[in-house]
Protein backbone atom coordinates (compact mmCIF):
# COMPACT_ATOMS: atom_id res chain seq x y z
CA UNK A 1 0.00 0.00 0.00
CA UNK A 2 0.93 3.45 -0.89
CA UNK A 3 1.63 6.17 2.01
CA UNK A 4 -1.35 8.22 -0.29
CA UNK A 5 -3.56 5.31 0.00
CA UNK A 6 -2.86 4.56 3.98
CA UNK A 7 -3.32 8.13 4.56
CA UNK A 8 -6.31 7.72 2.79
CA UNK A 9 -7.77 4.93 3.92
CA UNK A 10 -6.77 5.84 7.82
CA UNK A 11 -8.47 9.33 7.65
CA UNK A 12 -11.32 8.10 6.32
CA UNK A 13 -12.06 4.92 8.36
CA UNK A 14 -10.85 7.28 11.08
CA UNK A 15 -13.66 9.80 10.46
CA UNK A 16 -16.30 7.31 9.70
CA UNK A 17 -16.32 5.53 12.66
CA UNK A 18 -15.66 8.56 14.98
CA UNK A 19 -18.69 10.50 13.65
CA UNK A 20 -20.81 7.19 14.57
CA UNK A 21 -19.48 6.98 17.90
CA UNK A 22 -19.99 11.27 17.88
CA UNK A 23 -23.53 11.14 16.79
CA UNK A 24 -25.04 8.70 19.72
CA UNK A 25 -22.83 10.60 22.27
CA UNK A 26 -24.36 13.61 21.60
CA UNK A 27 -27.39 12.05 21.26
CA UNK A 28 -27.01 11.01 24.81
CA UNK A 29 -25.70 14.59 26.42
CA UNK A 30 -27.81 16.50 24.22
CA UNK A 31 -31.16 14.54 24.32
CA UNK A 32 -31.26 15.37 21.00
CA UNK A 33 -32.50 12.87 17.95
CA UNK A 34 -29.67 11.45 15.14
CA UNK A 35 -31.03 13.27 13.00
CA UNK A 36 -29.68 16.69 14.49
CA UNK A 37 -26.37 15.01 15.61
CA UNK A 38 -25.87 13.21 12.77
CA UNK A 39 -25.28 15.71 10.97
CA UNK A 40 -23.72 17.53 13.59
CA UNK A 41 -21.11 14.95 13.87
CA UNK A 42 -20.54 15.25 10.13
CA UNK A 43 -20.20 19.24 10.45
CA UNK A 44 -17.48 18.31 12.99
CA UNK A 45 -15.92 16.04 11.52
CA UNK A 46 -15.17 17.86 8.59
CA UNK A 47 -13.63 21.31 10.69
CA UNK A 48 -11.85 18.82 12.35
CA UNK A 49 -10.01 17.46 9.09
CA UNK A 50 -9.89 21.14 7.79
CA UNK A 51 -8.32 22.72 10.97
CA UNK A 52 -5.96 19.95 10.97
CA UNK A 53 -4.49 19.70 7.27
CA UNK A 54 -4.62 24.01 7.94
CA UNK A 55 -2.71 23.90 11.70
CA UNK A 56 -0.41 21.07 10.78
CA UNK A 57 0.67 22.90 7.06
CA UNK A 58 1.15 25.93 9.35
CA UNK A 59 2.96 24.84 11.70
CA UNK A 60 5.23 22.74 9.39
CA UNK A 61 5.98 25.76 7.85
CA UNK A 62 6.89 27.94 10.91
CA UNK A 63 9.04 24.72 12.39
CA UNK A 64 10.74 24.57 8.84
CA UNK A 65 12.33 28.04 9.72
CA UNK A 66 13.35 27.51 13.70
CA UNK A 67 17.12 26.75 14.17
CA UNK A 68 16.48 23.77 16.86
CA UNK A 69 15.64 20.63 15.09
CA UNK A 70 13.20 18.07 15.84
CA UNK A 71 10.34 17.86 18.17
CA UNK A 72 10.69 18.35 21.95
CA UNK A 73 8.50 17.50 24.22
CA UNK A 74 7.73 21.24 24.51
CA UNK A 75 6.96 21.57 20.55
CA UNK A 76 4.68 18.70 20.80
CA UNK A 77 2.92 19.97 23.97
CA UNK A 78 2.47 23.01 22.07
CA UNK A 79 1.48 21.52 18.75
CA UNK A 80 -1.10 19.13 20.67
CA UNK A 81 -2.62 22.44 22.56
CA UNK A 82 -3.03 24.40 19.39
CA UNK A 83 -4.78 22.15 17.37
CA UNK A 84 -7.27 21.12 20.53
CA UNK A 85 -7.81 24.93 21.48
CA UNK A 86 -8.00 25.41 17.96
CA UNK A 87 -10.88 22.72 17.71
CA UNK A 88 -12.55 24.09 20.92
CA UNK A 89 -12.54 27.59 19.39
CA UNK A 90 -14.33 26.53 16.18
CA UNK A 91 -16.58 23.54 17.28
CA UNK A 92 -18.11 25.16 20.65
CA UNK A 93 -20.15 27.68 18.71
CA UNK A 94 -20.99 25.39 16.22
CA UNK A 95 -22.30 23.13 18.38
CA UNK A 96 -24.16 25.81 20.99
CA UNK A 97 -25.87 27.03 18.06
CA UNK A 98 -26.66 23.19 16.22
CA UNK A 99 -28.49 22.46 19.26
CA UNK A 100 -29.16 25.36 20.92
CA UNK A 101 -26.96 25.13 23.74
CA UNK A 102 -25.51 28.00 26.10
CA UNK A 103 -21.43 28.58 25.03
CA UNK A 104 -20.65 27.39 28.42
CA UNK A 105 -22.69 23.46 27.78
CA UNK A 106 -20.95 23.62 24.12
CA UNK A 107 -18.02 23.96 25.50
CA UNK A 108 -18.10 20.79 28.14
CA UNK A 109 -19.95 19.28 25.25
CA UNK A 110 -16.31 19.63 22.95
CA UNK A 111 -14.33 18.99 26.08
CA UNK A 112 -15.68 15.57 26.69
CA UNK A 113 -15.51 14.54 22.76
CA UNK A 114 -11.73 16.22 22.87
CA UNK A 115 -11.68 13.62 26.41
CA UNK A 116 -12.79 10.26 24.16
CA UNK A 117 -10.67 11.57 21.17
CA UNK A 118 -8.14 11.31 22.97
CA UNK A 119 -8.07 7.76 23.72
CA UNK A 120 -9.84 6.72 21.06
CA UNK A 121 -6.99 8.16 18.68
CA UNK A 122 -4.78 5.99 21.09
CA UNK A 123 -6.68 2.69 20.58
CA UNK A 124 -8.22 3.10 16.78
CA UNK A 125 -3.67 3.77 15.90
CA UNK A 126 -2.78 0.85 17.53
CA UNK A 127 -5.83 -1.21 15.75
CA UNK A 128 -4.83 0.29 12.29
CA UNK A 129 -1.09 -0.74 12.82
CA UNK A 130 -2.17 -4.18 13.85
CA UNK A 131 -4.25 -4.80 10.91
CA UNK A 132 -2.07 -3.02 8.25
CA UNK A 133 1.30 -3.31 9.31
CA UNK A 134 3.54 -0.74 10.99
CA UNK A 135 4.05 1.93 7.59
CA UNK A 136 7.56 1.91 6.01
CA UNK A 137 8.78 5.09 8.05
CA UNK A 138 8.28 2.93 11.82
CA UNK A 139 10.01 -0.65 10.02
Amino acid sequence: MTPVTRRLLYVLSFEAIGILIVTLGLRLMSGSGVDQTGPLAIACSLVAVAWNFAFNTAFEAWETRQTRRGRSILRRAVHALGVEGGLLALLAPLIAWWLGLTLGQAVLYDFTLSLFFLGYTFVFNLAFDLVLGLPKSAR
